[in-house]
């Protein structure tokens, strides 16, 4: 087995297991994720021209599945807390705790999965940047109604949200497009037929910075659930409840994405070294596995981020339960592959 075949296989199980054993360690490295969300979403960005993005049904059939979803689940779980008699404080976790699990963006890193399982990078790319950008947008609105604070009003609040949230997610978009035209601009004026493509050296970051992310995330989050105090209850729900989103996202997600596929699986689709896994295949066959990505795979580094600045921090373990369902997903997904590969 050669050393690439080792990552692709057991790259996320290993981040986890180091993350939780050395979470003294790593849970200090907490300041780290910001930037690293930053940088995840930029190399992202920089694999696609945004003149060549294309909007197709499956992405507004999931996003808008998304949201009716994230806010069923949240009022449909504090009425059932409210029936079975928890508290206040029990309720706000375990409600706000199953809502991010839906609303969470989709992960910066979910490109490169699916072009390891042979989706398309494209159209997916396409998606994480409507999915991102219609969190900026929603959180903003959302947060103050399901979790106000009560010496802030309604539009402070959102504005607060909206700085904090929306320059992280829009501007490694922006800085990516300016390099983009910068360059071609750049050749254009040596009168070169040169473009900028993102080199195949880099193809592999955005999947390294998330292994990595996850190993600080793993350690924030085996630290709070050793020192927190918080009934077992609670976890036990917000573990189970995880669990069940994260296998109905990509469930869904893939039915979408079969039933409504994409007309076309992008320029990059046949590059073995971006999209590894390509094959001849249907466009359904594509779409199925690319818009099962979109949905189930998700941004935990940002939604454990905002549990932690805008709900109550204890929601946050439901983005870390979340973590470990799908990267064993994603793992099994992957292992598969590579082995059917040879």
């Amino acid at each position: 087995m050669s050393a690439k075949q080792f990552i692709d296989r057991y790259a996320l199980a290993l981040s986890m297991v180091i993350g939780a054993a050395g979470f003294e360690l790593f849970r200090h490295l907490t300041p780290l994720l910001p930037p690293l969300i930053g940088l995840m979403l930029f190399f992202t960005f920089c694999k696609v021209n945004p003149l060549d993005l294309r909007l197709h049904r499956w992405h507004w059939l999931v996003l808008i599945t998304q949201l009716a979803l994230t806010a069923g689940t949240y009022y449909g779980s504090v009425a059932l807390c409210n029936y079975w008699g928890a508290g206040k404080e029990e309720t706000m976790i375990i409600s706000e705790g199953l809502m991010m699990c839906l609303l969470m963006p989709t992960a910066t890193a979910a490109p490169i999965i699916a072009g390891k399982l042979g989706g398309s990078i494209q159209n997916l790319t396409t998606f994480t940047l409507l999915s991102n950008i219609a969190t900026a947008v929603i959180v903003p609105t959302f947060f103050p109604l399901v979790h106000p604070e009560g010496q802030l009003s309604f539009m402070t609040e959102m504005l607060f949200i909206l700085r904090r949230v929306s320059p992280l997610l829009l501007l490694p978009f922006l800085a990516a497009w300016l390099l983009r035209l910068g360059y071609d601009g750049w050749q254009r004026r040596k009168e070169s037929d040169k473009r900028f493509v993102l080199a195949h050296t880099w193809a592999q970051v955005p999947f390294c910075l998330w292994a990595g992310t996850l190993v600080i995330l793993m350690g924030d989050i085996t630290h709070t659930l050793l020192h927190a105090e918080y009934s077992w209850w609670i976890l036990l729900v917000l573990m189970i409840g995880s669990l069940l989103t994260c296998l109905l996202q990509y469930y869904i997600g893939r039915w979408i994405g079969y039933h409504f596929p994409a007309p076309s699986k992008g320029k990059e689709y046949e590059d073995v070294v971006i999209n590894p896994a390509a094959v001849p295949t249907t466009m359904a066959g594509v779409s199925r596995i690319t818009a099962g990505q979109a949905f189930g795979q998700k941004n935990t580094t940002l939604g454990i981020w905002m549990c932690q600045m805008f709900l109550h921090p204890l929601s946050a373990i439901g983005a870390a339960a979340y973590i470990i369902w799908q990267n064993a997903f994603n793992s099994a997904q992957l292992y598969k592959a590579a082995a059917v590969k040879g």
